[in-house]
């Protein structure tokens, strides 16, 4: 059997994935089926809500003695990708259900080369960057919650919580080389040009 103190944590992940979806469905579907557009909105509000239960969940844990464990940091990081690349999504989303069920204009791909493909890699590694940042201040509190130390960068590895900045770390650098350095040193043409912006006004 797991932890008691840890599982529940683990528990409330999954919850809040799901909620993340439910919420983001609920608010479309509103929007765009049943026709009310504020009130579609008013639902989506719940989507960063489910972040903010999370970390509270997350704090509250460490608060009242849980040890800071695996657990939290994915916690964290789940954090920082859904608070970094939620709005995006649900603008991704609503572009599409705008289309299908309201007529709305048809969804542009991202542009393929040439300096439209290079600023949007570089605004999507930004997201990288900004998930990076939030795990590292949410396991800052966590971490000071706890009543520890910071572990130093070379001590990420090997602390359990702290594990998965380090995994972070790795996966941002390998998006920066595959993305924005290859879409700078290899830009390419651009078959469709001014696609990135009709296609980031959707919504």
């Amino acid at each position: 059997m797991g932890d008691p103190t840890v599982s529940p944590l683990l528990w409330l992940i999954g919850a809040a994935e799901v909620a993340f979806w439910g919420f983001l469905l609920a608010g479309l579907a509103t929007r765009y089926l049943l026709r009310r557009r504020r009130l579609g909105g008013i639902v989506l509000l719940g989507v960063p809500l489910v972040d903010v239960v999370l970390v509270t969940a997350a704090a509250g844990d460490v608060l009242t003695g849980g040890e800071p464990a695996s657990v939290h940091g994915l916690a964290a990081l789940y954090l920082g990708v859904t608070v970094a690349f939620g709005h995006s999504l649900v603008r991704w989303a609503d572009v599409r259900f705008a289309h299908r069920f309201a007529g709305g204009p048809t969804p542009v791909k991202p542009p393929r080369g040439g300096l439209a493909r290079t600023r949007h890699e570089w605004r999507e590694f930004g997201k990288v960057v900004a998930t990076w940042v939030i795990t590292a201040a949410v396991l800052v509190l966590l971490t000071v919650l706890a009543g520890r130390g910071i572990p130093a960068p070379g001590d990420w590895t090997g602390d359990p919580m702290w594990s998965w900045l380090s995994r972070a770390s790795l996966v941002a650098g390998i998006w920066f080389v595959v993305g924005p350095l290859w879409a700078t040193v290899f830009p390419g043409t651009d078959e469709f040009p001014g696609t990135g912006d009709r296609e980031r006004s959707g919504v």
